[in-house]
């Protein structure tokens, strides 16, 4: 596998159904990008199947053992060849794959919603605590908000991904969060995004307001759960 990343290649893989005149030259540069592409790729399919089995475990274990779980919902993703390809210039990485994976830790990511704080931490230790789990970043805008109010746990973790000629240790971004501020951050992901990032001052004002109450409500159902934990035991 060539381990250059041919940037106008993979562009023009990403638009297969396009009818685009390509010559012969063309036609075999885009399929052996195309190729080296999957095969990098594949490792980061293999690093998601890993944490979300990881993941997945966990959740039914709590079922049953706990007659709770503190995951309420997973997304997942790979970025598209043409994230990545916006990344790789935005950070001004070299256009190599082994440069790609040493610079860029998102590229496989999941999400997972938990209904209270506390869960967050909890569910981040019992991840991070496996022996073939690597924690290499933390960023914890729980305890540490962004100044307009976004919170959310960030890990980069790596997980070894085992291929018939060797074993990859492959970086995956997981985002914790509970159920408020997800649905806060999803609506801040919108409103960036209509506004092509000017968004107007007043809005802005009411986002950060609405992560207060958002805070809020996350406090007081932390504060439930307490008393009724206590009076269980």
């Amino acid at each position: 596998m060539t381990n250059q990343l041919d940037l106008q290649s993979i562009a023009l893989a990403g638009h297969s159904n396009a009818k685009l005149e390509l010559s012969a030259e063309d036609i075999i540069k885009v399929h052996a990008s195309r190729k080296a592409l999957e095969r990098f790729l594949m490792g980061y399919r293999g690093a998601l199947d890993e944490m979300l089995t990881k993941i997945k475990i966990l959740k039914d274990e709590f079922e049953v053992v706990h007659e709770y779980s503190p995951i309420e919902h997973v997304d997942s993703r790979i970025k598209s060849p043409q994230s990545i390809m916006a990344k790789v210039e935005l950070r001004g990485v070299e256009r190599d794959f082994a440069a790609i994976r040493a610079n860029i830790f998102d590229i496989a990511g999941i999400r997972i919603t938990c209904a209270f704080i506390s869960d967050i931490h909890l569910l981040a230790d019992m991840l991070t605590r496996q022996r073939d789990v690597v924690t290499l970043e933390v960023k914890d805008y729980v305890a540490h908000p962004k100044a307009n109010g976004y919170k959310s746990l960030h890990l980069i973790v790596s997980v070894p991904v085992f291929m018939s000629d060797r074993v990859e240790d492959v970086p995956v971004e997981l985002q914790i969060r509970t159920v408020a501020m997800d649905f806060w951050a999803s609506l801040e992901h919108k409103i960036y995004y209509k506004y092509d990032r000017d968004v107007p001052a007043h809005i802005l004002h009411e986002l950060k307001r609405a992560a207060d109450v958002a805070n809020d409500l996350d406090q007081t159902m932390e504060n439930l759960r307490s008393q009724v934990d206590a009076l269980e035991a």
